[in-house]
């Protein structure tokens, strides 16, 4: 067996992962990275949001293009290539995977691939293949992501069952396609073979779509839905998956009213995540597991270990690639003896749909929930000249306001480029801005980033681009 002695070990190579190990070798640590898979990158890069993103950019041209033929413009039915597609993905995947592994040879990050289970506090045993190799360490940051959750009862090792994982190998474009899960990865996964032509079905447990979206942004995004999927079935739930012919499941779905039977080609399972902790042997260590299945950490991303360290998704929601990065820097900071803490004041959440839909901060939602005082400056993308030349006029962009202070304690934005806009509202989050930092902050014309500005100017009573009355006093 052979053997290393390393200064700092890194656990994973996605996001967190890879900044963590490259943060810290910046910093002056030997760095040690580990992953299990042969490439780097982990899933946001290889197997999430980097491949859903390149596919989600050819939905939405398609889509475009189908509404031009309202202006007079008209391409034809498109012709799709699924193969062409799936390399189109693929090559864009294998660039930035490739970028990775240079920028770990430029920073002399060794690499090691393998699974990785701890032996005791500071030793961790590394498999791969027939080979082993024990790493002894003096810090440890795991990185170890997260994995696709499924439901009971469905058939073992059938094909046409597909994760998050497999929908993206995109095979093949099915007639009929089930969307178990009406959560983010569900609706952007959706949206992308509907636009290629499938019969889109979706079934999600709960009355809303994306619970925890305030259901004004969501409202666009539904409308858009309903007209692009055959169904989307609220309040009910996959009761029984069963195989039925050739390549193709019978599928039971439940709700109140009824129960029915349909048949579906491709049945996509997208009912959340699960932190990947189970394969690294944590009942070897002294680390401290939280009752929902999480790694406890501190402000610092220390566990109960104080040479171990845990980020991103084995911490807990939300599970999202940028939060990890954040965390990543953080902890190689502190383990390199650097002042550095997760205290931030809001993560933003995007849906990559067509329309976008992204929020940061305090939401509606979860002010009426916890009796948070707030008021609202909100803009209709009616009254956008951007936003109707792009044809998105059901768009809208919101900023929640503390009513004493006027800083900006919330943010939500539905329409194109949604997800980028939200990066404004985020640093006005984290400056403690007020609503006439906003209002007073001069923007592009014609942009739909102006839109943000012009909610803070609706709540200010200094927008001339609507008619808002006083309010009476």
């Amino acid at each position: 067996m052979e053997k290393k002695k390393i200064d700092l070990v890194v656990i994973g190579s996605g996001p967190g992962g890879y900044a963590a190990a490259f943060r810290a070798s910046d910093l002056g640590r030997k760095v040690l990275l580990i992953e299990k898979d042969p490439y780097l990158g982990g899933v946001c890069l290889n197997r999430g949001c980097i491949p859903s993103k390149a596919y989600l950019h050819v939905s939405k041209i398609i889509n475009e293009a189908e509404e031009l033929k309202s202006v007079g413009v008209d391409f034809g039915k498109p012709h799709i290539d699924a193969n062409k597609i799936r390399k189109h993905k693929e090559k864009i995947v294998s660039r930035l995977s490739g970028g990775i592994s240079q920028l770990a040879k430029v920073r002399n990050v060794e690499t090691l691939q393998g699974l990785a289970s701890f032996v005791s506090n500071q030793e961790l045993l590394v498999k791969e293949n027939n080979k082993e190799v024990k790493v002894q360490f003096k810090d440890c940051i795991i990185a170890s992501g997260s994995s696709s959750s499924l439901i009971p009862g469905l058939p073992k090792n059938n094909k046409s069952i597909l994760t998050s994982k497999t929908a993206l190998d995109l095979e093949s474009v099915p007639e009929k396609f089930l969307v178990v899960g009406g959560g983010i990865i569900g609706l952007e996964l959706g949206q992308v073979y509907a636009a290629l032509g499938s019969k889109v079905t979706v079934v999600e447990f709960l009355p809303n779509l994306v619970p925890g979206a305030d259901l004004d942004l969501m409202k666009p995004l539904h409308r858009k839905l309903k007209k692009q999927f055959e169904s989307i079935l609220l309040s009910s739930k996959v009761t029984e998956v069963s195989s039925f012919d050739e390549n193709k499941l019978k599928v039971k779905i439940e709700s109140e009213v009824e129960t029915i039977e349909k048949v579906f080609d491709k049945v996509l399972i997208s009912v959340g995540r699960k932190p990947n902790i189970e394969t690294l042997n944590i009942e070897n260590t002294s680390i401290k597991i939280s009752d929902s299945g999480f790694i406890e950490v501190d402000e610092y991303q220390r566990t109960s270990v104080s040479s171990i360290y845990a980020i991103g998704d084995v911490v807990g929601n939300p599970m999202l690639a940028h939060k990890s990065t954040y965390q990543g820097k953080i902890a190689a900071e502190v383990a390199s003896g650097h002042p550095a803490i997760y205290d931030v004041r809001a993560v933003p959440s995007v849906i990559y749909t067509d329309p976008e839909v992204a929020w940061a901060g305090v939401t509606e939602m979860e002010a009426k929930e916890k009796n948070i005082p707030y008021e609202l400056g909100e803009f209709p993308w009616a009254a956008s000249g951007k936003a109707l030349i792009l044809n998105a006029s059901q768009g809208k962009t919101k900023i929640l306001l503390d009513p004493d202070t006027k800083q900006i304690i919330g943010a939500g934005v539905v329409g194109p480029a949604a997800g980028d806009i939200i990066s404004e509202a985020m640093l006005a989050i984290e400056m403690g801005s007020d609503v006439e930092d906003l209002a007073l902050t001069m923007h592009p014309h014609p942009t739909l980033g102006e839109t943000m500005a012009a909610s803070a100017e609706v709540y200010t009573g200094a927008i001339t681009d609507l008619y808002v009355p006083k309010k009476q006093k």
